[in-house]
């Protein structure tokens, strides 16, 4: 059995201004959308469904009002869903705490953030407009302040109009 790696796993991989993004695709959906590490290269679209998402994806990066309509696979729990479905209603330019969305829909600030960390389709299901009480917040499941994927959330918050985060490309530690 052959054992797929890098670009392989993807439909396409898509070079965007803020880094690239890897999308898999599968009967006709979209199964995930992975932001990637510098060093993957950009991969052309594999099939119909790659080329839409990769085509949306592009129009959100040149105006961040676009509104996507990608056919997504239904993932993740119940509560999994709640949260993305509560991310989805945050208007573009603002953002929510983590113990916002958490006291909105009944649960912890912790949970919610392990929710957005195992967002399948990130970009279309804005996690990135949810911070910490203190901050930033993580990302993606990583709180590293210098590396990429932060840096893909604040491009992203900065696209969408909030400037708050946008300087914070360094940490003074």
């Amino acid at each position: 059995m052959k054992i797929q790696q890098g670009s392989e796993l993807f439909s396409a991989v898509v070079a965007l201004p803020f880094g690239k993004l890897g999308i898999r695709t599968a009967h006709g959906v979209i199964v995930e959308m992975s932001y990637l590490p510098p060093h993957f290269d950009a991969k052309a679209p594999q099939d119909a469904v790659a080329e839409l998402a990769a085509y949306q994806v592009e129009q959100y990066c040149a105006d961040a009002d676009y509104q996507f309509t990608l056919p997504l696979k239904r993932a993740g729990t119940e509560f999994q869903q709640k949260v993305w479905d509560a991310l989805c209603s945050i208007p573009r330019g603002s953002t929510r705490t983590y113990g916002e969305l958490a006291r909105h829909l009944g649960s912890a600030p912790r949970a919610v953030g392990q929710a957005c960390g195992a967002n399948w389709f990130p970009v279309v299901v804005p996690c990135h407009r949810v911070t910490a009480s203190t901050g930033l917040g993580g990302f993606s499941n990583s709180d590293d302040p210098n590396g990429y994927l932060l840096g893909i959330k604040r491009w992203l918050l900065a696209h969408e109009g909030s400037s708050e985060y946008a300087w914070q490309q360094t940490t003074l530690l």
